[in-house]
């Protein structure tokens, strides 16, 4: 049995804030275990696959999926960039382009890459299970069995029998009492965004149903760049296609339709609430991530970066990041989306960056500023360059903390070691290197009249930014 996984992971991750932010969401997070949502999702069906898998991710996330991939093996990911958001229709349906783009059809097992599943072995085999009705023309999801009537998913009722059966209907988020009565009647699933069937089958109803989509898809994906392994969908052919759920432009309205419920501890991490439950907890019910001490106090959740103290309190999410503190109420979790909501109006950076921001070659930390000047901290991984540049409003000094540094600046190439620095003038074009095998480490003081990260020309760009 082989599969061609196909890996979603455009989300944002916003209800997860602060730890999760536009420029570095949650899938690409360490949340629930050593490795990574989307290692984690790669490693579960890594022994199905076929191939590689194809990852369908934000253009501005592609350095971060291909880095976290090739930390766990994987060399050559497809990787289609989607340059807009447009739901998972058309996500689903440019990587069944990709994949049937040489001529294969492959059976495409397309999950999101920002779930947990606990019972790893249960997957795989519930996927051998569905497996003979996916090749034999069907959309299969996966339904899973309900714990409790929870009212943060939609449902699936699926018809009688036992196995990989028919769709009845597909339900929206229910209210608590609606819910109830599903669990009370069985025969209903949480709808787990889970899915198995031949590209040429999705592709074909897709057609049937939403050809507006897949009209838009093919024109982005038939103008599309290849990059190594990424595929650049067209910006202006994929902006214009519609956006719209698997749910509701196929899976809603095929014949075709099943499901196969299963129970394999499977949680979408969708609220510091959910990732309570998933995660280890002491005997008083609190789960800690870093340097916290609870005293008398009951199933809450804290992650820190520093030293948090918890006296007396219940129920309560406490996360610490370098540029933000949140206090919610567990029961009140889902409303964080209304803070990052907030912070977008008021234009405030917190929402989309971490004070970290990486970058293909590294990192930048700005650990200071004030009219005039900042200094950040930054961090060059080994081999890697940033793109030859100047600026028109600050100058630059730089200092560095650990490794060597190889510096262009104009017709000067030269290199710098530990407690060495350099002057880059206003204007100059300079480059910055890291020749060893050890992470280069400085101290990047700027002044000028303008600091803003918009104020680079670029000359030359290994990353494609130029």
């Amino acid at each position: 049995m082989k599969v061609q996984p196909v890996l979603l992971s455009g989300g944002s991750g916003t209800r997860l804030w602060p730890l999760s932010r536009e420029a570095y969401p949650k899938q690409f997070l360490p949340l629930a275990g050593e490795h990574t949502m989307l290692q984690d999702t790669w490693l579960r069906v890594a022994p199905l696959a076929a191939s590689a898998p194809i990852v369908v991710a934000n253009e501005e996330h592609r350095f971060l999926a291909g880095e976290q991939l090739r930390l766990v093996g994987v060399e050559h990911a497809d990787i289609v960039l989607e340059p807009v958001g447009r739901n998972t229709a058309p996500a689903i349906a440019a990587a069944a382009l990709q994949a049937t783009a040489g001529g294969d059809d492959p059976v495409l097992l397309v999950l999101p890459s920002d779930h947990v599943v606990r019972d790893a072995d249960g997957f795989r085999a519930a996927v051998a299970q569905a497996l003979p009705a996916a090749e034999a023309g069907a959309l299969v999801t996966f339904g899973i069995v309900p714990s409790a009537p929870e009212t943060g998913f939609g449902y699936i009722q699926a018809g009688p029998g036992e196995g990989v059966r028919p769709v009845l209907r597909f339900v929206e988020k229910p209210d608590a009492a609606t819910a109830r009565s599903y669990l009370d009647a069985g025969g209903y699933y949480w709808n787990s965004g889970m899915f198995l069937f031949r590209a040429s089958r999705y592709l074909a109803e897709l057609e049937r149903f939403r050809p507006d989509i897949l009209a838009s898809v093919r024109a982005a994906f038939g103008a599309a760049r290849r990059d190594g392994d990424f595929i650049r969908l067209d910006r202006e052919a994929f902006a214009a296609c519609p956006s719209d759920s698997i749910d509701y432009a196929v899976m809603e309205k095929t014949d075709d339709a099943r499901v196969l419920p299963v129970d394999i501890g499977w949680n979408d991490v969708g609220s510091w609430s959910a990732l309570w439950e998933v995660s280890e907890q002491d005997e008083h019910g609190n789960a800690r991530h870093g340097d916290v001490i609870a005293v008398d106090s009951r199933n809450s959740y804290a992650y820190a970066r520093r030293l948090v103290a918890l006296v007396g309190v219940d129920d309560l999410v406490v996360v610490e990041t370098d540029d933000a503190v949140l206090v919610a109420h567990k029961d009140k979790v889902q409303q964080v989306k209304d803070v990052v909501a907030k912070l977008k109006s008021d234009e405030r950076s917190h929402a989309v960056l971490h004070r970290e921001v990486h970058r293909p070659w590294g990192s930048y930390d700005s650990i200071d500023r004030d009219d005039g000047f900042q200094v950040k901290r930054i961090k060059v991984k080994p081999g890697a360059r940033l793109s030859l540049q100047s600026h028109k409003h600050r100058a630059e000094h730089w200092i560095v903390v650990r490794g060597t540094a190889r510096v262009t600046r104009d017709n000067d190439v030269f290199e710098l070691h530990a407690n060495q620095s350099t002057y880059i003038p206003l204007g100059a074009k300079h480059r910055l290197e890291n020749p060893g095998t050890g992470m280069l480490e400085l101290i990047e003081v700027q002044s000028g009249s303008y600091l803003g990260e918009d104020d680079i020309v670029r000359y030359e760009d290994v990353y494609g930014r130029s």
